[in-house]
């Protein structure tokens, strides 16, 4: 079933009349899809969330949220198509938490092959740590632009149980038994593994910093 809903009313659109361009957050049943549509209304910006793909391609910029289990929302993913759609985006895309998983090569959770948009693979936390991580963490070695005004050691709010290593595209890092990615870049496609929508005021400004991106 197609997903279009209205960013100003929560009332479903019709898809032939629903505007083109500006931000969509992509509704796929497994993302935190309301909580981000409403921390860009507190910064004065509407978006519509949706599963069409037309208005997916068309946007100005696309926000791939996600929260559960990994292979779950891929076949989610796929029953809409957008396993297609996603990795071929042009636009500047945000991955937050399970998004960001999924944007990577693959998940240790139940072996989920995933959209390969980062050639990484997702790995579980020790046993010996407390799994979920769930608690405000800070982030350090931050990079332009998506980090753009945000003090070094910022204080983030994370949940999640699989982690992205340090490698070639890591623009933040978090420490939670060892150093791990908290965000990472390959050029058009960002993400960020901790969530922006429900980390207070920093988390706004980074919300902000990516929907001004050029």
């Amino acid at each position: 079933m197609e997903i279009i809903n209205n960013e100003i009313d929560g009332k479903h659109s019709n898809p032939g009349g629903a505007n083109r361009g500006g931000i969509v957050i992509i509704d796929y049943g497994a993302g935190n899809v309301r909580s981000v549509q409403f921390a860009l209304e507190r910064l004065g910006y509407s978006a519509i969330c949706t599963n069409n793909p037309e208005l997916i391609r068309t946007a100005d910029k696309v926000i791939f949220p996600g929260v559960g289990e990994a292979n779950s929302a891929m076949l989610e993913i796929k029953k809409y198509g957008l396993e297609e759609v996603i990795p071929k985006l042009k636009q500047p895309v945000l991955g937050i938490c399970l998004g960001m998983q999924l944007m990577c090569r693959f998940s240790e959770e139940n072996n989920t092959k995933c959209l390969d948009i980062f050639p990484i693979d997702v790995v579980k936390f020790s046993n010996e740590l407390k799994v979920p991580q769930i608690s405000w963490n800070t982030l350090t070695n931050l990079k332009y632009p998506l980090f753009k005004d945000i003090p070094e050691n910022s204080f983030v709010y994370y949940v999640h149980s699989y982690y992205v290593p340090e490698n070639e595209y890591t623009i933040a890092t978090t420490d939670y038994g060892l150093t791990y990615s908290g965000a990472i870049q390959k050029g058009n496609f960002y993400a960020c593994q901790f969530h922006p929508e429900k980390s207070s005021d920093i988390g706004e400004q980074i919300l902000k910093n990516f929907i001004e991106l050029n």
